[in-house]
């Protein structure tokens, strides 16, 4: 039987271990022992690069804005749709996942964070939006968390809050997109993120392209321009 290696470890804001284990060539991160992400489960961290981003594949110059870097393959997607012209922007709130995607996970992902396309931040995406100019970014991409109201870390549920959504809808240019990862359904919040000023629906994902069920959930938010907010469709 082949072991589980235990590569790293560190701690997230709130005090709780994360640490990165490797088996038999695949990688997963847990936090206190229990499974975040894997390299064998990315199917729905792939949809939410293409829901947010598939609008760009022709756009010159996109910003993009990605909260949460985890095992690195939204970021892949990402790069895969755009162009040369790109800038994509890269938040997370653990420092050692950087550090671990650039020493440890170089074979999967890790290479990415050396395209000249690509920003890596180490801090709080929210923060970073809150400070954005408006219409900054043509996407926004946020794997921060289990989803709307199950939360990792407690903070993280300013970023799905009306107030919180309006901060992101600012942060987008007149076209913008933002996508949510959501381990769960989370039916109340495609009406949240309508009162907001999005346009919003739900994509059902797979963990991995054999599952036999549709285990998560990726809330997509079109932003809507005020006379669009204003008129009956965006209402109803």
């Amino acid at each position: 039987m082949i072991p589980f290696r235990n590569l790293a470890q560190a701690r997230t804001p709130d005090g709780s271990q994360l640490t990165l284990h490797e088996h038999d060539g695949d990688y997963f991160i847990k936090l206190s022992g229990r499974q975040l992400m894997s390299s064998t489960s990315t199917t729905s961290e792939l949809l939410l690069a293409e829901h947010a981003c598939e609008h760009l594949a022709r756009h010159r110059e996109p910003r993009i804005l990605i909260g949460g870097l985890g095992l690195g393959f939204s970021l892949k997607r990402v790069l895969e749709i755009v162009g040369k012209g790109a800038v994509v922007e890269v938040a997370e709130l653990v420092p050692e996942v950087i550090e671990w995607n650039r020493k440890l996970l170089d074979a999967v992902n890790g290479r990415l964070l050396r395209d000249l396309r690509v920003k890596i931040i180490a801090g709080d995406v929210f923060a970073l939006l809150r400070n954005a100019k408006r219409g900054s970014y043509n996407a926004i991409l946020l794997d921060v968390d289990n989803g709307p109201t199950s939360f990792v870390q407690t903070k993280n549920s300013r970023i799905y809050n009306r107030r919180g959504l309006v901060v992101i809808r600012n942060a987008l240019d007149a076209n913008g997109r933002v996508a949510f990862w959501s381990a769960d359904a989370e039916p109340r919040f495609l009406e949240t993120l309508r009162r907001a000023g999005f346009e919003a629906h739900e994509v059902h994902a797979k963990a991995h392209e054999r599952a036999k069920r549709f285990a998560h959930r990726i809330y997509v938010g079109q932003r809507l321009s005020a006379s669009d907010r204003d008129s009956p469709r965006s209402r109803n």
